[in-house]
Order: C-alpha cells, then structure tokens, then sequence
C-alpha cells in the first residue's frame, strides 16, 4: 500500500479542502479483513522487537475534529500491541498546576520511554488549535508555540523517538452522521457531548488553525492527512504507516550470553 500521498511535505502550505476525505486506495472493504490481518501480525511482532531492545521509542500524535475517530484507531490499530509496551495519554483542558506552567510540561511528561510506544489522542496541538480559534491566543502566539513545538519535536528525534503525526481528516457530513449515531444509539449517548456541535459551528477556524498547525510537518516529525470518512480505510493506511517506520527503526532483540541449545530445564 503506498501512503507517501498523504505525507505532508516540509515547508508546503496545507490546503484541506484540496485532499480528499473518503479515498479508499483502490480497495474495497471486503479487502479490509485479510489486510487487516497481516498488518496486525506484522505490528506485534514490529513491537515486540522495540520493546526487547529498549534504545528507540515511537510516538504517535492523533488529532482530528470531534468523531472524527481517534478512539476507534487506538482500539482497531493501537489494539494489536501489548499493551505492556504502550502508554496512551489524553491531553485536555489544563489542570490549575498544569496551567501554571508552560504548555508544553504537561507533554513532556507523558513522552515514552526507550522501549515504548506512545500514543497521544488529542495532543500538544490542542494548545495550537482549541486556544486559537476560541480566542485565548492570537496568531502571533500561535505561531510562537508552533515554533516551540517544532523544537520540542526536534528535541525527542534527536535523542531516539521517532514521531508520526496524524491528522484524521473526515467531512463535515460524516461527522455530521457520526454524531447523529450518538444521539441515537442509547449506547453511546456517552459519547455525544454538546460542546462538539458549538465547534461544529467554527468549522472553517479549525480548518485553518489545523492548516497552520500541519505546517509543522519536519522529516523527522511527519504529519499525514488521512482520509477517515471510511473507518476500515483510515486504519489501514495508519498501521501500514506505522509498520514502515518501525521497519525502517529495525529495532533488534538484544544478543544473549548462553548457547540455548545446551540449556537444559529440568
């Protein structure tokens, strides 16, 4: 599967309205099953290896509009791991002893460990995106955190975690059925909450708070504009992503001091 298209260049200006939010790769759903299923095989096995070797780390950024299926890529991708090599932080409004700090504290803290991988559902960007569009920054800040972000980024890739950044693109009518389904279904009424339909409404601020924010797109910190309205499509373009760079990370079991061959359990 090639997923360079929706790799966003460093340096190129994001236009979201020019990339398309139900691409299916040439694939059907019926396809998805057996995909699925590699993938899934290769992921564990890929992890299994960072884990073992504890010198690297991954960090996964997922940020997308409100259903626009966070959850549903850590339960469908996140999901094939052990979960003994995963940790998942979910950043929202700041604590009073997080919020007497810079915005980036509370981020560094849940950063992985050598060995892990670490899954930020809603992320640093909240603080690009949420405070911009309501006001509680104006451009000038937003691009000075922006900038602090690309250094923060910088700073994890040079000391051996590699990120991946993805944005999970899905239209304003899928999303619009997407909350309606959680209206309707009495089983994820706990899902709905009234807030969503106030962002809903400023949906072209968001559009060009995320444009600026995938502005932050770096070789060594990528983010990819996946196309969500087909959930069994996102999650296969996510975890073939994740398996390249794992791949290309090669993370090695540590050698051993003792032939196996000559151990004998009695």
């Amino acid at each position: 599967m090639k997923t360079d298209r929706y790799r966003v260049k460093p340096g190129k200006k994001v236009q979201l309205g020019a990339w398309n939010t139900d691409d299916d790769g040439g694939l059907t759903k019926e396809d998805a099953p057996a995909l699925g299923a590699r993938l899934s095989e290769e992921l564990a096995e890929w992890q299994e290896r960072l884990f073992a070797e504890g010198k690297q780390a991954l960090l996964i950024v997922l940020q997308a509009r409100d259903a626009g299926g966070k959850d549903g890529v850590v339960k469908k991708v996140i999901g094939d791991f052990n979960p003994n090599g995963v940790r998942i932080a979910n950043f929202k409004v700041p604590t009073e002893e997080e919020a007497a700090h810079d915005f980036l504290w509370r981020i560094h803290a849940q950063v992985p460990r050598k060995g892990m991988v670490g899954v930020f559902n809603r992320s640093h960007y909240e603080d690009v995106l949420v405070t911009r569009v309501y006001g509680m920054i104006d451009r000038k800040g937003a691009k000075a955190r922006l900038e602090h972000i690309r250094n923060f980024e910088a700073l994890l890739a040079g000391t051996g975690t590699r990120i991946l950044k993805f944005y999970l693109h899905v239209s304003p009518e899928e999303q619009k059925e997407r909350l309606q389904a959680r209206l309707d279904e009495p089983g994820k009424h706990w899902k709905f909450n009234p807030g969503d339909l106030k962002d809903r409404e400023h949906w072209d601020e968001f559009t060009a708070a995320y444009e600026e924010a995938l502005t932050t797109s770096t070789d060594d910190a990528p983010w990819y504009v996946i196309p969500a309205d087909r959930k069994w499509y996102r999650d296969l373009v996510i975890g073939q992503i994740i398996l390249d760079t794992l791949r290309d990370m090669n993370p090695q079991y540590p050698s051993i001091d003792f032939d196996p061959k000559e151990v004998r359990i009695r």
